[in-house]
């Protein structure tokens, strides 16, 4: 009887442990459409190997806006072709754009609530990679968040009666048209960047072909000259003549 309270104590704390188990869900009481509701954008360079293929996926809900930016900033190997293919999938499987350059840009209202899947194909160059320069993710005009639905519409019947011109409706709204002008910005501002980034990478590239060839073509004109003048040495060169050895016709 003296080791019934420990023991039972003892399965009482094992058991809370076992039963409850670590945590899986973070955001067990939130949906996808909440956990992934909101303004965000990437921009980063990969590299594709030769006939190589990349894909990633990005969260875009049903209405909202949807863009990707892309641009080859250098190709390396044998066949120097700096087509890129690019798709966008819809979450059901639909191709919803391509485009096949050596830039682009792909903006369309996504249809679907998802993760959209972008596919990069290096298959025009068999025998050499690219680094591409990617900037891609959703932008939302008109965000709400939905836990505060409920509280919106209750205030709205409240303030119903209220004057319409409201200070703090007006400095809000105003606030959301800023940051919406000020992300579509950084948008522009990041595809010159790609660009400024391309033309530096092709600056390189001709350098470094300009100064291989100039070589080349040197080396083979010296190499002419000195050629040139032991053949014009052999022209002159003289025998002396013996009884035995005498010229010829």
């Amino acid at each position: 009887m003296l080791f019934t309270g420990p023991c039972l104590f003892l399965v009482l704390v094992f058991w809370g442990r076992v039963g409850g188990g670590p945590m899986t869900d973070p955001h067990p009481g939130m949906s996808d459409q909440e956990l992934f509701w909101g303004s965000d954008q990437y921009d980063f360079s990969v590299v594709l190997r030769a006939a190589g293929m990349e894909c990633f996926w990005h969260f875009a809900h049903r209405g909202e806006r949807f863009y990707l930016n892309f641009m080859v900033q250098w190709v390396t190997g044998v066949a120097n072709d700096r087509h890129l293919s690019v798709s966008v999938n819809a979450p059901s499987g639909l191709l919803v754009s391509t485009v096949d350059d050596a830039k682009g840009q792909i903006n369309f209202e996504a249809e679907e609530t998802g993760f959209h899947q972008m596919c990069l194909s290096n298959f025009h160059n068999r025998f050499g990679s690219m680094q591409i320069f990617l900037s891609f993710g959703v932008y939302y005009d008109n965000y709400q968040d939905p836990g505060k639905l409920k509280e919106e519409e209750k205030k709205k019947k409240e303030e119903v009666s209220r004057d319409l011109n409201n200070t703090l409706t007006v400095i809000e709204d105003a606030s959301h048209r800023v940051s919406s002008s000020v992300f579509h910005m950084f948008r522009y501002y990041t595809f010159g960047r790609m660009r400024k980034s391309a033309d530096y990478f092709l600056l390189l590239s001709n350098s470094k072909y300009i100064t291989w060839w100039s070589t080349v073509l040197s080396l083979l004109i010296v190499t002419s000259g000195y050629l040139q003048l032991l053949f014009l040495k052999r022209l002159f060169i003289t025998k002396t003549c013996t009884e035995v050895e005498k010229p010829r016709c």
